[in-house]
């Protein structure tokens, strides 16, 4: 019973804190509610406030991404109108070519397409066909170097058909995991370049992707002490090293000739790692670099230092001037490739010293050059050498521009005239051989 009247007294006790008979004859406690009741009834109307404020808001970003989006749509349907206008002007420009330079044109066109289907009958996928044979070889490999550099040309030419099934190729049977000794500088300028330049003409990614493959695969080629990479690396294995004819040297032209499909592959890519490799070559040839601007062949690719050997503009050594000149025009010309134009201007002043003319024909050439030992010879991969001058003459002020423009004119038809009289003499040397093998009284 006592059990029972306790229970009821203790429930008793909790029902009174909900009479107001309580809180007035106890006025501190009553405040308390009171400011408690305030309290909760701001924080609920803070709440709500908040949630409106956040409604608002969102329907504000709402309202301004609408707005955003119709801007777009109405530029994608200036750069549409664009583009019309442009295959337009492209289409009318065409139309005012020439008759005979547009009849030159579709031979051209048609040279192409007559090596392209030979290519695509007898050696299809792999790096070279030999016409005589009618058979095809791998000699990088089996890389598919003829298809791969041929991408741009076939996109380019407008020949889409051909590309397409190129590049369903290079999507499904392009396999870079071959153990084979690739050259760093071959692979890069043919597979590389090409896959790049596929891929900014398309906008197709799998040209991406296969560009960084064999890039990551070439890179392990830079590990070396100097930054100077090694010229050759197996593509399964790693394993870089240079060729054993160079005496353990890197070849000058082989190590400064991928800076600017490397330095590509970066922007698009957004892996500053390939470009940051390539940058290092210049950065330690820099610090060595000569008054007159001329790296022998060899390279150290410990010290980084150039070895005692030949200097010339031909093999091993030409398109290392080549790229300084073009990695200036790839970076804009700004300030943050001035090196490049400033090392390159430093070699055509060393240029400048191989510069001879033969007598009595006064035909313009360049030697090269072994120590303080001039040869008087110029290689036939130094004929390069014109296009680069009139390229680069156009960063010169007027007199320069005109004396190095005047300059690629002189070795430009000498090399025209260097080619053609060997054409000429190799078909007379053919003539005479066929007359001998076919003439009865012989």
């Amino acid at each position: 019973m006592a059990r029972v009247r306790a229970s009821s007294s203790s429930s008793s006790s909790r029902w009174r804190y909900l009479r107001p008979s309580y809180y007035l004859k106890r006025p501190k406690r009553l405040a308390l509610v009171f400011i408690s009741f305030v309290l909760l009834s701001l924080a609920f109307w803070d709440r709500v406030s908040l949630i409106r404020d956040h409604e608002a808001e969102v329907a504000k970003l709402s309202d301004e991404l609408n707005q955003l989006k119709d801007k777009l749509r109405n530029l994608e349907q200036l750069e549409i109108a664009d583009e019309v206008r442009s295959v337009s002007v492209e289409k009318s420009d065409i139309d005012a070519i020439d008759p005979i330079d547009k009849e030159r044109r579709e031979k051209v066109k048609e040279a192409m397409l007559h090596a392209w289907n030979s290519y695509e009958k007898y050696a299809w996928g792999q790096d070279e066909l030999q016409p005589q044979s009618k058979s095809g070889i791998n000699s990088f490999g089996g890389l598919g170097a003829t298809l791969v550099d041929s991408l741009d040309t076939l996109y380019i030419m407008g020949l889409h058909d051909q590309f397409q099934k190129a590049k369903e190729w290079v999507a499904n049977s392009l396999d870079f995991n071959k153990d084979y000794e690739a050259s760093v500088f071959e692979t890069t300028i043919r597979v590389v370049g090409g896959l790049l330049s596929a891929y900014d003409l398309s906008g197709d990614r799998v040209f991406l992707e296969k560009a960084k493959d064999i890039a990551d695969r070439l890179l392990p080629a830079w590990n070396t002490p100097s930054g100077i990479p090694f010229n050759r690396i197996n593509l399964a294995h790693g394993n870089p090293h240079n060729f054993g004819w160079t005496g353990g040297s890197s070849i000058l032209a082989d190590s400064g000739t991928e800076q600017l499909e490397f330095i590509a592959l970066s922007q698009r890519t957004g892996d500053p790692k390939y470009q940051q490799k390539v940058e290092n070559v210049i950065t330690q040839l820099q610090k060595t670099y000569p008054d007159d601007g001329l790296l022998p062949i060899y390279i150290n690719p410990h010290s980084g230092t150039p070895s005692h050997s030949t200097i010339t503009f031909g093999a091993m050594g030409d398109s290392f001037y080549e790229y300084l000149l073009k990695a200036w025009i790839q970076g804009n010309k700004s300030e943050s490739v001035k090196h490049y134009r400033e090392m390159w201007e430093k070699s055509m002043e060393g240029l400048l010293s191989l510069v001879r003319k033969t007598t009595p024909s006064s035909f313009t050439y360049l030697c090269e050059k072994n120590g303080a030992s001039l040869a008087h010879k110029m290689d036939e991969l130094a004929c390069f050498v014109p296009g680069m001058l009139a390229l680069g003459s156009f960063g010169y002020g007027p007199e320069k521009a005109e004396k190095f423009l005047e300059l690629s004119k002189e070795v430009n038809f000498s090399s025209l005239c260097n080619k053609q009289f060997w054409l000429s003499y190799h078909l007379t040397l053919i003539g005479a051989v066929i007359k001998q093998t076919y003439d009865p009284s012989n």
